[in-house]
């Protein structure tokens, strides 16, 4: 178990009449492109990792413990939803410092979130509410948040859908570089073959 930060081992996930069962092993700084047609359970299996959707059997190990009975608000993972969820009454700001414990990143992590901003063109929007962000504006800013969260497992849900060629490759390639050095570990969902090419050391295919 040592040598790798997250086994899911024999995982079985069951929803209404369909089940699923997972095998995989990721050692810090890599990074898992989870890909298959609509249906397929790609996002079924990112809410059973995060503790959304019960476990029917098998065990997810994360840092060198067995997580999968674990609540999702105490499991060692970060997840990307599609809906970006930011609090609409509060600006960017405050919006991306409550993904850190106790909503108060350290001088350090707040730093590397600025520089993050900067790098993916967002670092003018941060006194700005959420309903005053495109799409795009807003998945880039979550995405930044959920991968600079510390945690060990970074789960990733189409995170570059919104994005134009131009920001979804400096995304990516910001993603890659991030998980390598800060050796951790991501699933992320994508229906493009270009993400699977260019940040997968494991591709996930399901049917």
């Amino acid at each position: 178990m040592s040598s790798f930060l997250v086994h899911i081992d024999q995982l079985t996930i069951r929803r209404d009449e369909q089940v699923w069962q997972h095998e995989l092993k990721l050692a810090p700084g890599e990074m898992a492109v989870v890909m298959g047609p609509s249906g397929c359970g790609k996002t079924t299996l990112l809410e059973a990792l995060a503790g959304f959707l019960p476990i029917a059997s098998g065990q997810l190990w994360v840092a060198g413990q067995a997580v999968e009975t674990w609540p999702a608000n105490k499991r060692p993972v970060s997840l990307l939803f599609q809906q970006h969820n930011f609090f609409e009454h509060l600006d960017v700001t405050a919006n991306l410092k409550l993904g850190f414990p106790s909503g108060r990143p350290d001088d350090q992590q707040w730093q590397k979130l600025l520089q993050a901003c900067q790098l993916l063109g967002v670092d003018a929007l941060l006194q700005r509410k959420p309903d005053e962000l495109s799409g795009g504006q807003k998945q880039r800013l979550a995405l930044i948040r959920a991968v600079l969260r510390p945690q060990p497992l970074v789960l990733l849900d189409e995170p570059f859908s919104a994005l134009d060629d131009r920001y979804r490759e400096r995304a990516a390639d910001w993603l890659q570089k991030e998980i390598k050095t800060s050796g951790r570990a991501a699933l992320l969902v994508s229906h493009r073959q270009e993400d699977a090419e260019h940040l997968a050391d494991h591709l996930l295919l399901l049917e």
